[in-house]
């Protein structure tokens, strides 16, 4: 089965191309042709579904705990409103039925047993260190010092990995291409050209990584398999969130992310509350129910 790439450095275009679809999270900003995103019959993850990490390369524990935070974070509900938890279930409402993520076993690599310049066939490598059950993501998370094959024409990518589980990947831009695959916390490699945001964390790679990896997890569990939501080629697909490039608040085009809260202390712009004061920044998300693009703010 083939991977599935987030691939940004278009994403300017994209924006350009579905921008007739942004909603805010109540209503529908402009009424033109609407974004449809078909579902080819195939399975989706649905249930409780474990989320094993695979760290390569030298991540600080600050930086494994604003990743690990990020994904409980989908599952917990008594975040103050806007939440990740409230984002993600979004995803419910394709063929119904809801994605339970459950951080799983995690294995962390610092000694780049592999080197620093790694192929596709390294990172399945990586994800195949756990003997992943049907059910479950893998996600191969890559330090700021490692190269990967196709690394900043793609932010990261997913597919299908053992029977019935999925794979992710998602690396860490900062030094490599933080415009493509960190906007907008950082300037963009192309477009207009706009201040860049100060990021949740402080960390402008690690947040990219957020983002990044919200869209391959949504990707995961509603087309893991390449049969399920997407619009175009199946080996290039317009999935839940990469098909909503760009947009993160109500008013959004190509160049300015939208309307986001802000925070008093720190500046950091954000649009969803996480798990235990988190604060992050999540792209729109389609939704079956409005043919849509839908941001919390």
């Amino acid at each position: 089965m083939a991977s599935r790439s987030l691939t940004l450095p278009l994403f300017f275009l994209l924006f350009i191309l579905f921008s007739s679809s942004i909603s805010s999270s109540s209503a529908a900003l402009v009424q033109q042709q609407p974004l449809v995103l078909k579902y080819h019959h195939g399975t989706l993850l649905k249930g409780n579904i474990t989320v094993d990490l695979v760290w390569y390369g030298r991540f600080t524990p600050t930086q494994r705990s604003v990743i690990v935070d990020f994904i409980r974070s989908l599952g917990y509900p008594r975040s103050p409103p806007p939440s990740a938890a409230s984002w993600w279930r979004t995803t419910e409402k394709y063929k119904s039925g809801s994605s339970n993520l459950v951080v799983g076993r995690q294995a962390v690599h610092e000694a780049y047993t592999l080197g620093k310049s790694l192929k596709n066939r390294h990172l399945r490598a990586l994800a195949g260190k756990f003997n992943a059950a049907p059910g479950t993501i893998t996600v191969v998370l890559t330090a700021a010092d490692v190269a990967v094959e196709g690394f900043c024409s793609r932010c990261g990518t997913h597919g299908a990995a053992r029977p019935g589980s999925a794979f992710v990947w998602v690396g860490n831009s900062e030094t490599q291409c933080p415009g493509q695959c960190a906007w907008p916390f950082h300037q963009p490699m192309y477009g207009p050209q706009t201040p860049p945001l100060v990021a949740p964390s402080g960390d402008v790679g690690v947040d990219g990584m957020v983002i990044n990896l919200a869209t391959l997890l949504a990707g995961a569990v509603t087309n893991p398999f390449g049969g399920g939501f997407f619009q175009g080629p199946a080996d290039a697909p317009l999935e839940a969130v990469s098909a909503c490039t760009g947009i993160y608040g109500s008013g959004a085009y190509p160049g300015y992310p939208g309307q986001l809260l802000v925070d008093k202390a720190t500046g950091a712009s954000y649009n969803a509350h996480g798990l235990g004061g988190r604060k992050f920044l999540l792209p729109a998300m389609w939704d079956p129910t409005t043919y849509a693009c839908k941001t919390l703010v």
